[in-house]
């Protein structure tokens, strides 16, 4: 019988390599046997099997995953609360479910927590990612991360669709844009910009 060592064996069922060690922990899917080496072996058997039960996916339970942002690492208080709040509402659904975190800016598109949840959206693993406000996956292009749950059959259910108006975060997110798009100015047109910004915000509130 032929034996795929974890790479190939994910290769050939478009999987990560990382999907398929959790699927060993929590027993969904074991490889045929472990190497003295530690390595994981997958049988021929295993993959014939595997695309017999694509489209049954019972052993392979999708599951509710509530993610949680906040800006910077002095918001961490706020993260928290951010935190209690969707497990409560989770909890009370009767949700199964496990928390994805990330400290990081909504224009930030390459966050550990985010970049987790893609993973998890495209393997499958995930049926409904819960958030406390729509910016909390991203500031801007929210409609990439809901076509890609579309694509997968994954809902997004968001607890709180009031308008969220965290002034100081939104401060800087302008001002990471702006500085990403002011790269080549000298270092006073970019402070410049910076308080362009917190002025027009500061208007935009009197108002």
């Amino acid at each position: 019988m032929k034996y795929y060592a974890i790479g190939e064996f994910a290769q050939l069922i478009d999987k990560t390599e990382q999907t398929l060690r959790n699927w060993d922990k929590n027993g969904a899917l074991k490889p045929h046997h472990v190497a003295e080496s530690g390595h994981r072996y997958y049988s021929q058997e295993q993959v014939n099997h595997f695309f017999g039960l694509k489209n049954n996916m019972e052993q392979l339970k999708r599951k509710v995953v509530g993610y949680c942002r906040v800006s910077s690492n002095k918001q961490k208080d706020d993260l928290e609360r951010q935190i209690y709040n969707v497990k409560s509402y989770m909890i009370a659904r009767g949700y199964s479910f496990s928390i994805v975190s990330d400290i990081g800016s909504g224009i930030n598109y390459n966050k550990k927590g985010l970049n987790q949840l893609i993973d998890m959206i495209i393997n499958g693993e995930v049926e409904k990612v819960v958030v406390l406000y729509k910016d909390r996956l991203l500031r801007f292009g929210f409609e990439i991360i809901e076509n890609l749950c579309n694509k997968y059959g994954t809902t997004i259910e968001i607890i709180d669709n009031s308008e969220e108006n965290e002034e100081e975060e939104l401060v800087e997110d302008l001002t990471q844009i702006i500085t990403v798009f002011s790269c080549r100015l000298q270092g006073n047109r970019v402070n410049k910009a910076k308080k362009m910004i917190k002025e027009l915000l500061l208007d935009d509130k009197d108002i």
